[in-house]
């Protein structure tokens, strides 16, 4: 199975390539689907995904748990907390994303699909046969309504591409165009995977304040069938659903259940999973699979231990500092902050050094910047930055490195001397400035993150060592999202997954107008020119050479950027579960990736 994973990556990327050097094909007339560069990878007829089995039988239940809790069922607005699981599980949208291809799409909701020669217009087909759970139609009138209502009152992750949108149009009994004011190859793609709601039932509603009042009306699979605030949420497949035989479904959806458990904390979560109250759970922490997955019924076989590879980057993971809180605005201070994290300490205490370091944002795939210098079509996009590019950019740049003892003495000298340039020193034990102000910052953590609070308390160790005393605050899910989407932090967890096509996301991760945006992915608050210069050629490049250069150009002004202190990478995905589910042995590239558990697994009875 891996032997044969890695073989169909390789193929799978000499592919990318070949079609990347060839240029953007645009489609002529309506097709059943599009890739963001040249074909999609599956013929017209195609079946089934590669990775779903059309024999997979219907039945069973998946019981997961989650730490924190919610206070929403509404996943596209900034207010309230939801379970992450029913933005994906819970609604559709025109077309459906293939994880087996870097970013191709089929038609889901939509029956075909078709572009302008320079995807300066998309016009979408709808089938006859799409309907709502309660079976009404789905309309060009609910789907127009659909993006309007997102791109204004929805979640600031659907506002970039709808302010990009010229124009929206029923162009016939089903059809729906939408023309676009920028040169954006991708919008073409991003528009058609907008989740579609029922117009009618939000009339006489406020969607940017609903919360647990409203159960969602959707086309999707699944049903929110019951919940309690805080505890659960159990979505139950839909018997009628009206996509069962699409070619894109077939062998999906397989499971009759999918339900959330919410607990207080890892701990209570794992001692939950070993009772049976769940039946399956993923594990972060390579040490803990090791050692501690050794319960009776791992003994028994009742619960079988997976492991996933993937072809995707790493994208990143760690402690995103605030720029826009003072503390941290200096990039001396940040580097600072880089050295004194003793990760080769933390990463033996934590995982038994099993877990390498992330060492850039697109690390583990060809999209990641390359060791030394810039050179050639990577330095020729970055020099005309050169001004205002942090140090590392153009020379290169690695995370420094620790001797993995306790005291990390090197790394915290240099620490030291990095505070010192910023005009830090220690006085009287304590770090503080030429006015004799502390240096002092906030962590803000969600409750029920006990690897992230462990990993911070060793933090803190090393930082008093400098005189440095953070205050560290735990708090609930509801506040911790609301602080976050507030930028009300100087200091906190932060997780950014990356795809093997990165495009208009990136915007919304690192983009300049983004920084200002409460709501927005953009953590950090960076704003740099390069950065945006970088992720225009991302989605306008027309070959190989300038999306490749583009990315690692990018990675560059991320990485020296020194805004996240990175922890370990996850190269594959470990979950343990009933040895009833199943899931075939054809994985996708992306691996375990958004919603391959649940849809493409299925019960087994033994």
């Amino acid at each position: 199975m891996m032997a044969d994973y890695f073989a169909r990556r390789t193929v799978g990327a000499l592919a990318l390539g070949a079609i990347l050097a060839c240029g953007g094909i645009a489609s002529a007339e309506p097709a059943h689907g599009i890739a963001m560069y040249g074909a999609p990878a599956l013929p017209p007829d195609f079946h089934h995904l590669p990775y779903a089995n059309p024999d997979a039988p219907k039945g069973g239940r998946l019981v997961t748990g989650e730490t924190g809790s919610f206070d929403s069922l509404n996943p596209h607005i900034l207010k309230g907390s939801v379970p992450w699981q029913l933005r994906f599980l819970a609604y559709e949208s025109l077309m459906g994303r293939s994880w087996d291809e870097p970013f191709s799409l089929y038609g889901l909701l939509a029956e075909t699909i078709e572009t302008g020669p320079n995807r300066d217009w998309v016009e979408f087909t709808l089938r006859d046969e799409a309907r709502f759970s309660d079976g009404s139609p789905v309309t060009v009138e609910d789907v127009m309504w659909s993006y309007e209502t997102l791109g204004t009152e929805g979640h600031p992750r659907y506002r970039g591409a709808w302010s990009q949108v010229e124009s929206m149009e029923q162009t016939g009994p089903n059809k729906i165009r939408f023309t676009f004011a920028t040169d954006d190859r991708e919008l073409a793609l991003i528009i058609g995977m907008r989740p579609i709601l029922k117009k009618a039932q939000w009339e006489g509603r406020d969607f940017a304040s609903s919360g647990l009042d409203v159960v969602p009306i959707t086309s999707a699979p699944y049903v929110i069938d019951d919940f309690e605030a805080g505890r659960f949420v159990s979505l139950k497949r839909n018997p009628d659903y009206w996509g069962k035989d699409l070619p894109f479904m077939t062998g999906q959806a397989n499971l009759d259940e999918i339900r959330m458990e919410f607990f207080g904390d890892g701990t209570v979560q794992f001692e939950a999973f070993k009772a049976g109250a769940l039946n399956a759970l993923r594990e972060n922490n390579a040490e803990k699979w090791e050692t501690q997955y050794d319960f009776p019924a791992v003994q028994r076989g009742d619960v079988v231990k997976s492991e996933i590879p993937h072809g995707r980057p790493t994208g990143m993971t760690g402690f995103v500092m605030n720029t826009r809180h003072g503390v941290f605005a200096d990039w001396r201070v940040r580097a600072a902050m880089i050295h004194a994290f003793n990760f080769e300490y933390i990463n033996e205490t934590m995982t038994g050094s099993r877990q390498p370091r992330i060492t850039s944002y697109f690390s583990n795939s060809d999209l990641a910047m390359s060791a030394g210098p810039a050179e050639g079509r990577v330095r020729e996009l970055l020099e005309p930055f050169a001004d205002d590019l942090l140090p590392g950019a153009l020379e290169g740049y690695a995370l420094p490195e620790g001797d993995g003892s306790a005291r990390n003495r090197r790394n915290i000298r240099a620490a030291m001397g990095l505070m010192e340039e910023a005009g830090w020193t220690v006085q009287d034990g304590v770090m503080k400035n030429a006015d004799g102000q502390p240096f002092s910052f906030e962590v803000v953590l969600n409750q029920g993150a006990g690897e992230e609070q462990s990993i911070i308390d060793i933090y803190v160790q090393a930082l008093q060592r400098m005189g440095i005393a953070p205050r560290v605050t735990v708090i609930d899910s509801a506040q911790y999202n609301e602080r976050v989407n507030r930028f009300d932090f100087d200091m906190t967890f932060f997780r950014r997954g990356i795809s093997l096509s990165p495009g208009n996301e990136q915007r919304l991760y690192w983009g300049s107008d983004a920084a200002t945006q409460e709501g927005s992915r953009n953590l950090m608050g960076m704003q740099s020119p390069a950065a945006d210069a970088m992720i225009d050629t991302l989605l306008n490049a027309t070959s190989r050479e300038d999306f490749v250069a583009a990315s690692r150009a990018l990675d560059r002004v991320l990485t020296t950027g020194r805004y996240v202190i990175p922890i370990y990478q996850w190269n594959i995905s470990r979950i343990a579960h009933a040895k009833e589910l199943t899931f075939s042995e054809t994985t996708p590239v992306y691996g375990d990736w958004i919603d391959w558990m649940p849809n493409a697994w299925w019960w087994q009875d033994q």
